[in-house]
């Protein structure tokens, strides 16, 4: 039977997240490291479509982007797994809270995400004893938030492009 190009379209968006998001662990570039400030691009990959689009990222996909990322940063394995997993697992419950969708309400919510996520990042690496750089983490987690509503707007005008 043919398709007609609206469909195969869609198929091909489809997978556009998780084919981000592992071309992303492969590459090294989750954390976009510039002169002054950083920006965890995993973070918002997954907060975003697991909130909006949870059957484009499987919490699978998540925890092998999260190994090839400690692979590939030469970081204990299972670090950035579980606080991908962690901020996969607060999206889902905004998720479920969430009555109306606007950049506002996603924002907040992605401050606890953000925080809880770090945290165990940080916890994992302190009992490895691993060096962590708290001021870099930090940085980190500043421009992240900041940077947010960017890469929201993005994805939306992908999301809102997808569905057509």
């Amino acid at each position: 039977m043919a398709r007609s190009y609206n469909e195969i379209k869609f198929r091909i968006f489809e997978f556009f997240p998780l084919l981000l998001l592992l071309f992303i662990s492969l590459n090294g570039s989750s954390v976009f490291d510039l002169k002054f400030f950083s920006i965890n691009i995993h973070y918002i990959l997954v907060y975003y479509w697991v909130l909006r689009q949870p059957d484009s990222l499987g919490y699978g996909f998540i925890f092998l982007a999260g190994i090839i990322t400690d692979v590939v940063f030469g970081l204990p394995l299972g670090v950035n797994s579980l606080s991908l997993l962690i901020i996969a697992g607060v999206a889902a419950y905004v998720r479920v809270v969430t009555v109306r969708i606007t950049l506002i309400n996603d924002w907040i919510s992605f401050i606890p995400a953000l925080l809880i996520g770090n945290f165990i990042y940080f916890l994992a690496l302190y009992f490895s004893n691993y060096q962590v750089d708290y001021l870099f983490l930090f940085k980190n987690s500043v421009f992240t938030l900041v940077f947010y509503p960017i890469l929201w707007g993005i994805f939306s005008i992908l999301l809102n492009f997808m569905k057509q």
